[in-house]
């Protein structure tokens, strides 16, 4: 890689971590492109060199959030022991809410916008996620798999729903 295609795939990224953080402070529809180019100290114009629109830059920042989820679980999944499956797979959840809250805040967020395209986006890492942990409860010989992985899924909902109102106590047991 030249290092004008290394420069170019860091800003990419640079613009996507901004707009991560302005979409989670701000909210989808009040954040503009240009909030987002001053967090990503570039021009406005420059955004629109990757992403076509604001849509599309949310789509991919929506990408980057449950990339990361996935690939947590799914080390959890490949490297727990079937005793301590659920309680790895939360403790990666919990470091992910304490190291990314603006990704979660952001897929929070998306969940209420009606357009298409982001509703599929949100069904695939929904629906990914289920499948990983669904697969993972049965594999391991867990009881009850379907409803156990409904639970850890609500437990996650409640745990994005804590972190967001800065409610701990939705949490304690």
């Amino acid at each position: 890689m030249t290092k004008s295609e290394t420069r170019s795939v860091n800003r990419k990224s640079d613009i996507i971590s901004a707009a991560i953080e302005v979409f989670a402070e701000t909210g989808y529809f009040r954040a503009t492109t240009a909030q987002v180019a001053e967090r990503a100290k570039i021009s406005q114009p420059y955004i629109f060199r990757f992403f076509s629109t604001k849509e599309a830059l949310l789509l991919t920042a929506l990408e980057v959030s449950w990339t990361r989820v996935i690939d947590s679980f799914r080390k959890v999944v490949e490297s727990a022991s079937p005793e301590q499956l659920e309680t790895e797979l939360i403790q990666a959840y919990v470091v992910i809410l304490e190291s990314y809250r603006n990704e979660v805040l952001l897929q929070m967020q998306a969940q209420t916008i009606q357009e298409d395209s982001i509703r599929e986006a949100m069904r695939d890492g929904f629906g990914e996620v289920r499948r990983m942990v669904l697969d993972a409860f049965r594999s391991a010989g867990i009881p009850d798999a379907e409803e156990r992985t409904m639970l850890f899924l609500a437990r996650g909902m409640l745990c994005n729903i804590s972190a967001a109102l800065a409610m701990p106590e939705l949490m304690e047991i």
